[in-house]
């Protein structure tokens, strides 16, 4: 099987954690080629296919010198056996701009995943508001009056941008209200932009639970991802500790309910954010967490995946 991986720069991979790594060493094991490329290589001409300019390597074991390469032309999609697509966030405009080219390397014949149009019809934190049932109290809107009148409500609150990433951008306000009119110019932007605003879970000094989903299946460990010290996001890039543990009944529970509907739209990988039994968010874009829950559990979560993309492909 031939691979291409749509991805950020190989130089920035941190190969001991990386999850988009652990899928090339997993491909590789298994005798498939690999090549990477990122959104910047694709290119679309009139009444041409889907192309770009890609890198087929092959990784070397080395840990400083990870991978060796051979330049190759450019290359139509369609002529690879699976495309992933492990661009991180933020979903820009950039972001957008590729899943149509991608959407259209599918027309071609190319199979994609996740799959391009999937990728834009679920905005990882607006995705929850499907699942209601799953998720604490929460608001989406530009009104400042709304934000203040739930914070009323609610009394303890979380305001979060809906481009954010990695926690960026996440306030608490208690009771008091101590800065809420200042955070909500901050985040609205005076009204221009919309924001989203939830109930405190106070299960987040147990963790910020990333529960993976694959091919519709959860893999049985989470990672707690708990806040250090008197931060309250459990981000690992803002510091929090990823801590493996077994699924709860309420987390198997919301992975079995959501798995089967995400995977039939073309999702076949999902990252389900779950705080105490409340869902936060579901990541879709480049979900990670592999090499940290095989690491602490032995669990092959990229096994797990490539034994997924290779049944998809046989669909």
């Amino acid at each position: 099987m031939n691979i291409l991986f749509v991805a950020d720069p190989l130089s920035t991979f941190k190969i001991y954690k990386d999850t988009t790594f652990s899928m090339m060493r997993e491909a590789q094991r298994r005798g498939h080629r690999i090549a990477a490329c990122e959104p910047c290589d694709l290119v679309w001409r009139s009444g041409a296919p889907v192309v770009a300019t890609v890198r087929e390597i092959t990784l070397s074991g080395d840990a400083h010198d990870w991978f060796r390469e051979d330049a190759a032309p450019l290359k139509a999609l369609k002529d690879f056996d699976a495309i992933v697509m492990r661009k991180d966030p933020p979903f820009d405009s950039e972001y957008f701009y590729a899943t149509h080219l991608l959407e259209q390397a599918e027309r071609e014949g190319a199979r994609v995943f996740n799959q391009p149009r999937t990728l834009r019809d679920h905005p990882e934190k607006l995705a929850i508001m499907e699942f209601a049932q799953y998720v604490s109290p929460t608001l989406v809107t530009r009104s400042a009056d709304e934000v203040r009148r739930f914070h009323a409500e609610h009394g303890d609150i979380i305001l979060k941008p809906l481009d954010g990433m990695g926690g960026m951008g996440i306030f608490r306000v208690r009771a008091d209200g101590l800065n809420l009119g200042s955070i909500i110019e901050t985040l609205n932007k005076d009204g221009a932009e919309t924001i989203m605003v939830q109930r405190f879970v106070p299960e987040i000094t147990q963790g910020d639970k990333r529960i993976l989903v694959i091919g519709g299946q959860p893999v049985p460990y989470s990672l707690a991802r708990i806040p250090q010290g008197s931060e309250v996001r459990g981000n690992l890039a803002a510091g929090g500790k990823g801590v493996a543990q077994p699924l709860t009944a309420k987390d198997r529970e919301i992975a079995e309910a959501l798995g089967p509907v995400l995977a039939a739209r073309g999702l076949l990988l999902v990252g389900l954010d779950v705080i105490g039994d409340c869902l936060t968010e579901v990541n879709v874009t480049s979900p990670t967490c592999f090499q940290e829950i095989t690491e602490q559990t032995g669990f092959d979560v990229p096994a797990m995946f490539i034994d997924a993309l290779e049944q998809a492909l046989k669909a």
